[in-house]
């Protein structure tokens, strides 16, 4: 028997060579009337969620539907408007770029091709640019199926910190206070609906994200107005659809937290490596990958404690 096992393993491996790489599958649920969402994967990105890890969203308004996030690629963008055309015939008239995350705008190219309009708010422009190569960079694990990909600016950039949309009827505020994962995040606010589409200012289930272009602060403050909102919905940028209470415990509290201890670290002139370790995240080790990202959301929160 025992001479058997090599060549089963080796049936066995031969036989998984020929299966098919697995692509995403994208398809939009409901989540309330006229308004639905795409659930991304809450892992990093890989060839087989075409990194594609973050949640999309569909507004059906009687002028037509709108995408709010363009997706990863052009081939996810591609799939993105297949699935629209199944929850609606109704033609995609907008997208919208709640922020500057690769997955959010980098599909941009394949609508605008489509003729179909793009926005993002005007302080995410800068970061697209300076970014781009970047994303693309990270985006190589997809390999051919980044092909058709180039990174596309939105069509329009709105400046002010409230934008009001009438889509037929519909409304849909877009609201901008200084960003906070990315710049250029934005809140959008379905008013009628009383449900929120919040971009990366909302984790949950996954620990949330800092970068060198992250401003706690400022999160904090885009965070306030959902606050004020107090929408029954939250379709956040990451994880399954929520309610505030657990919007505010995944994300406002881990931000306040950091914030609160690295300030008094750097005021007590505590070092950065000191003040790392002594930061308890007990409180958040349930959050998805909260042990690799805490240490390094603590010291980025440092760095910026002691730039203010």
């Amino acid at each position: 028997m025992t001479k058997r096992f090599p060549l089963l393993a080796a049936l066995l491996a031969g036989s998984l060579i020929g299966l098919p790489a697995q692509a995403v599958e994208v398809s939009f649920k409901p989540v309330a009337d006229g308004v639905y969402a795409y659930i991304g994967e809450t892992d990093g990105r890989t060839y087989d969620n075409e990194g594609l890890n973050a949640n999309i969203g569909l507004v059906v308004t009687p002028a037509g539907a709108v995408l709010i996030d363009s997706g990863s690629s052009y081939q996810v963008a591609a799939k993105l408007h297949e699935a629209v055309k199944k929850v609606t015939l109704q033609p995609l008239k907008l997208v919208i770029n709640s922020g500057d995350q690769d997955h959010r705008w980098l599909g941009n190219g394949y609508f605008t091709e489509k003729g179909i309009e793009t926005l993002a708010h005007a302080d995410a422009q800068a970061d697209m640019k300076a970014r781009a190569p970047e994303h693309m960079q990270g985006l190589k694990v997809l390999k051919e199926r980044l092909d058709g990909t180039t990174p596309t600016l939105p069509i329009r950039f709105v400046k002010d910190a409230d934008t009001t949309l009438n889509m037929g009827g519909t409304v849909i505020e877009l609201k901008h206070r200084n960003g906070g994962h990315t710049p250029g995040d934005m809140l959008v606010w379905l008013p009628q609906k009383n449900l929120l589409f919040s971009g990366d200012v909302v984790y949950v289930d996954r620990i949330l994200g800092l970068h060198p272009v992250s401003r706690s602060k400022a999160w904090l403050e885009s965070f306030a107005v959902i606050d004020q909102l107090k929408p029954n919905i939250i379709v956040p940028g990451h994880g399954q659809v929520t309610d505030l209470a657990t919007a505010q415990v995944h994300t406002r509290d881990l931000l306040l937290a950091l914030r609160a201890h690295m300030k008094k670290a750097v005021d007590d002139g505590v070092d950065i490596s000191a003040a790392v370790k002594s930061f308890d995240g007990k409180p958040f080790a349930h959050l998805k990958h909260a042990e690799v990202w805490l240490p390094q959301l603590a010291n980025q929160t440092y760095l910026e404690m002691e730039r203010e």
